[in-house]
């Protein structure tokens, strides 16, 4: 019997890129190209010029954790420097965060091209901001002018941002509003949330992506071009790796959020990978074959993905 001819991706995104690359640590204590926080970098080894992301992690949470979704980035053509802006993941009072995120960012328009492999560019016209949790607020408060930086950057992708434990008690500085389109964000804007996020694990737990100040809300207050996405069966702390090492990475990773598995995460890292790989390639490049094509049919996605929303320019 002659085997079923198996339907043509619409898609690729979802899957491991092609390209190869490598990632490196990048120390402060580098006796040259020293940047001002620790960094970990990723980077294609095939020539070319290729866009690049400054990825900010989120609250107790090392950015080696993120390894694996940032690997499945990287594969389509991006390079990603990553710094770990908190000692030992432990958050720092008030803004210095997103004072040290400008501070990266300048880094990478000064040092990062010395680093990369032999002709590989990193294109600064193409510079993106992203980042999980704490984080995610971080890019948009760097993105609204809060860090010193003249740079200017392309897109941001926000993956499941929280800006503090409810609306009556937020992170410094305080960038909701409340109000629709209220950010003034020059660049497209793409919103992953997480449809368990916002749920308690147990009643002795708060939920890690609150109501108020989680991802809707983000969303709620961009202006067009903006795009979201729910990842809906899976949590605000399911797109890490599923070996997170140390107390506090088991804690965080495990422990302290509800999870849509016990088990590997593959399924949400490949989703969140490809949500951000084909919002970047539309707009970025202005290939917009793979972004249009989840749009149409969001269970193109590994896992479920609802809430589905892009308002364009």
């Amino acid at each position: 019997m002659a085997q079923r001819a198996q339907p043509v991706l619409a898609t690729d995104v979802f899957q491991m890129g092609n390209i190869q690359w490598k990632q490196f640590n990048v120390d402060t204590s580098s006796a040259s190209f020293s940047p001002p926080k620790p960094l970990l970098i990723f980077t294609p080894t095939v020539p070319g010029a290729y866009p690049v992301i400054l990825f900010v992690h989120g609250f107790f949470i090392r950015n080696f954790y993120y390894s694996k979704l940032l690997a499945h980035i990287v594969s389509h053509g991006f390079i990603i420097v990553a710094p770990q802006l908190f000692s030992n993941g432990l958050p720092m009072y008030g803004p210095t965060e997103v004072e040290y995120a400008g501070k990266v960012a300048d880094w990478i328009a000064e040092e990062l091209q010395h680093l990369l492999p032999e002709n590989v560019e990193a294109n600064l016209d193409k510079l993106v901001l992203s980042g999980h949790s704490r984080g995610g607020k971080t890019v948009f408060a760097v993105a609204l002018g809060h860090a010193k930086t003249n740079l200017k950057f392309s897109a941001l992708v926000g993956i499941d941002p929280v800006a503090g434990t409810s609306k009556y008690c937020r992170t410094r500085p305080h960038i909701l509003t409340g109000k629709p389109r209220s950010f003034d964000l020059k660049m497209p804007v793409e919103v992953i949330g997480t449809g368990l996020g916002p749920e308690k694990l147990n009643c002795c737990t708060p939920p890690c992506a609150p109501d108020g100040v989680n991802y809707k809300e983000f969303f709620n207050e961009c202006k067009p071009p903006c795009a979201k996405f729910v990842v809906a069966k899976y949590g605000h702390m399911d797109m890490l790796n599923d070996d997170t090492p140390g107390l506090i990475g088991t804690l965080v990773s495990k422990c302290m959020c509800k999870n849509g598995t016990t088990g590997p995460r593959d399924l949400m890292r490949r989703t969140t990978g490809g949500l951000v790989v084909s919002f970047l390639r539309a707009q970025l490049n202005d290939l917009w074959k793979d972004f249009d094509a989840i749009l149409k049919d969001p269970n193109l996605a590994p896992t479920e993905v609802d809430g589905v929303d892009y308002i364009p320019a």
